[in-house]
């Protein structure tokens, strides 16, 4: 927390020197006074171990840090980078007979080629895209890798003859056996690698970034990669070294964790691990590595102390490690600093366009966008027709996720804003809406409002800290409110006399209409989605969605017209909450309970993708969106549904990068464009950007007539206009 005390006590010292002496040893004196007195007392044996996890933590926080300052994102895949090579090796070790050396030897190699592999096929297709685009591509490149580490160990098996069921959380023999009792507590031989390999680790990347030309070219690359590569530096190189670097050091970090507290095969990683790193990079600014260091050193010792703790539980870990984000984002100077081309303007991805005044009164206009939608609604209402209960109940959660990617609709395609942890609003909504019709006898129509209004209050709690500081700063707290929501405050051990009961009766609408079927609440729902859909469209036309709109395109230039663009923000953030929780409150009533898998940070990024492969400023997208992640994780085989998201998130970057809905669009656009031809007219917002002059198609000559001349749009004959000729001049006596 040293940018914090620098920024209150330490800035009435005068002296640079006491200043950065003081932004040392306060937070570490403040640490060391946590867990030695109050409110975390631990014998020494722990605060030891803490210092080793923190450690570790440590490794992956400056990989974030090093990819951050070479290209400027923040990087969700940093701890599954390590996670590849780690079970590649940790497989090689237990079944194979390999040593512990030669396994770390094999895994270090596994992370050069992992780190190469994702920077020069992923990472460098999206160089030239908007800074968000990446941050967006690296969520998928860390949901496939978790997809490839869970089926890593069954296509080893053919190779090593061993059977991966039997070993559950694995850890390594190491090289050689020690015993060191200290504290309390005992160290082996894997703990006393640790320390020594951890700070080698330290001093190796501080060697690196300060005395090799390589690594003054990084620092040289990420303030202007263009002007870089015109001085002659190898910027694409330069990138590859740093993912590989990032990699290998997730990867000792989680080879050096096998050993001390094991691996699980065929699991995940927790997202308590990342949230760990990151905060401690936010403590950092994204810019000191030493700070960097040092805070995940005082992170772990702190979440050991606290795990001793008698009657402790794993949430107090995580509430203890989210306040540490806030109040580090709270009383430390900017994290992340804005630069130009740093932050996208989400220009790349385009609003989808209404269609033009001059073609939407065409019959052949009409009856196409009429009957399309009386199609499509005809489907809608039909579904429970050829559908089960237990698929209609499948097709109700689609309809609901719809309404969520519709809030991140608001807050990501119009304000430019991501947010990892909506499902996190979700719960809150269904937790207070639940509560709401079941203890206290509310008709669930003022639930809905009642939990909608809960949602918009806790964005803008929990929204004010990053959306102050600007940049990528709301996706690290948002991401971990999502993880406190799902461990602590959804808890029944905890709140269980607040939350609803464990089981919830669907309550008569208005105290008249039976929604308890199946079919009755899937109408309903679609209902609400219907009146979800017109509340935004109407807010998109407003003076905020235009302000918002006008604040993610260049917030320099809002501001210049008047625009509070932090006040602003929190509006979107409050609407996109509010719409968040109003899908929980029908949500709660669908599982007819409130459970908290449900909710775990892992379903946010879900979400997430949810919203990107849709399309990020398409309502329609979001639903085409929702349709395809969602039925992807009721019908495909568990360890699939990594590949559904993370996969199809990367393929749409790449390929659509406009979604599933602004692929629509460009389909419409061409029929649209097709239809201004054969009319003859000039639609400026559909031929401005384009040539006509193939003789062959009728009225050619006048399109490019008039787009050449500057005429106002107007149905031409076709022959070209005759020129006007000027008169004479009268000539003067």
């Amino acid at each position: 927390m040293g940018g914090a005390l620098n920024a209150l006590t330490i800035r009435l010292i005068p002296s640079a020197t006491a200043r950065r002496w003081l932004s040392w040893i306060l937070p570490a004196s403040a640490v060391m006074f946590a867990v030695t007195v109050y409110p975390y007392p631990a014998p020494g044996g722990v605060i030891l171990n803490g210092a080793i996890v923190g450690g570790r933590i440590a490794l992956i926080a400056l990989g974030i840090a090093l990819v951050y300052r070479a290209n400027r994102v923040i990087n969700f895949a940093a701890a599954e980078l390590g996670l590849v090579p780690t079970v590649f090796a940790v497989v090689l070790v237990i079944t194979a007979g390999w040593s512990y050396l030669l396994g770390a030897a094999a895994g270090l190699v596994a992370a050069i080629v992992v780190g190469f592999v994702v920077q020069s096929l992923i990472v460098r297709r999206f160089s030239q895209s908007p800074r968000l685009i990446l941050t967006v591509a690296t969520i998928g490149i860390s949901q496939l890798l978790i997809g490839v580490s869970l089926f890593l160990p069954g296509w080893m098996e053919g190779l090593t003859g061993g059977s991966f069921e039997t070993f559950g959380d694995t850890q390594l023999v190491p090289p050689f056996t020690m015993r060191w009792e200290f504290g309390g507590l005992i160290f082996n031989a894997n703990d006393i690698i640790s320390i020594a390999v951890i700070p080698v680790c330290f001093v190796a990347l501080a060697w690196f970034l300060t005395r090799s030309s390589t690594g003054m070219a990084v620092r040289a690359a990420a303030e202007r990669s263009d002007r870089a590569a015109m001085l002659g530096i190898p910027v694409k190189r330069i990138h590859t070294v740093v993912w590989i670097i990032a990699t290998v050091l997730a990867f000792v970090a989680l080879y050096l964790r096998a050993g001390s507290s094991g691996l699980p095969l065929g699991k995940v990683l927790g997202p308590a691990f990342l949230l760990q790193a990151i905060a401690a990079v936010v403590i950092g600014r994204f810019e000191s590595f030493p700070t960097i260091a040092f805070a995940s050193i005082g992170i772990g010792m702190l979440d050991q102390a606290n795990t001793f703790q008698q009657g402790n539980r794993p949430a107090f870990n995580d509430v203890t490690l989210f306040l540490i984000v806030v109040a580090a984002l709270l009383l430390t100077r900017s994290a992340i600093v804005t630069r130009a081309g740093d932050v996208s303007t989400w220009k790349a991805t385009g609003d989808v366009r209404p269609i033009p005044a001059e073609l939407a009164h065409l019959p052949e206009v009409r009856y196409v966008r009429w009957g399309g939608m009386l199609v499509l609604t005809g489907l809608v209402l039909a579904i429970p027709l050829w559908l089960t209960e237990a698929q209609m109940n499948l097709a109700t959660v689609v309809v609901i996720f719809g309404i969520v990617a519709i809030s991140l609709v608001v807050l990501t395609g119009w304000a430019g804003q991501v947010s990892l942890g909506q499902v996190a609003f979700v719960a809150v909504g269904a937790a207070v809406g639940g509560a709401l019709t079941a203890r206290a006898g509310w008709d669930i129509s003022l639930a809905l409002l009642a939990g909608g209004v809960a949602g918009a209050i806790v964005a803008v709690v929990v929204g004010y800290p990053a959306i102050r500081r600007r940049g990528l700063t709301l996706a690290v707290v948002t991401y971990g409110f999502a993880l406190v929501v799902s461990t602590y405050f959804v808890n029944r051990e905890f709140f269980g006399d607040w939350l609803p009961p464990s089981r919830l009766e669907r309550p008569d609408l208005f105290g008249l209409v039976d929604i308890a079927s199946e079919t009755r609440f899937y109408y309903f729902c679609l209902a609400m989605l219907v009146v979800v859909i017109v509340l935004v469209r109407g807010i998109r036309n407003s003076r905020t969605g235009r302000a918002l709109v006008a604040i993610r395109e260049n917030e320099n230039a809002a501001r210049s017209y008047g625009i509070n663009a932090v006040r602003t923000t929190m509006v979107g953030f409050a609407i996109s909450g509010f719409f968040a929780a109003f899908a929980g409150v029908l949500f709660v009533h669908h599982q007819n309970g409130l459970g908290t898998a449900v909710f775990a940070p892992e379903e946010s990024l879900k979400t997430f993708s949810t919203v990107v492969i849709g399309g990020m400023s398409s309502i329609p997208g979001a639903l085409l969106g929702s349709l395809y992640v969602r039925g992807a994780t009721y019908f495909l085989p568990g360890n699939w549904t990594f590949f559904a998201s993370s996969f199809g998130l990367l393929v749409v970057l790449w390929v659509l990068p406009r979604g599933l809905g602004g692929s629509l669009a460009l389909v419409r656009d061409a029929y649209l464009r097709k239809v201004a031809l054969r009319r003859h007219l000039i639609v400026p917002s559909l031929l401005a950007d384009r040539r006509v002059e193939d003789a062959s198609v009728p009225g050619a000559a006048n399109v490019t007539a008039a787009l050449r001349g500057g005429l106002t749009p107007e149905i031409c004959g076709p022959d070209p206009p005759t020129p006007i000729e000027p008169e004479p001049a009268e000539e003067s006596v």
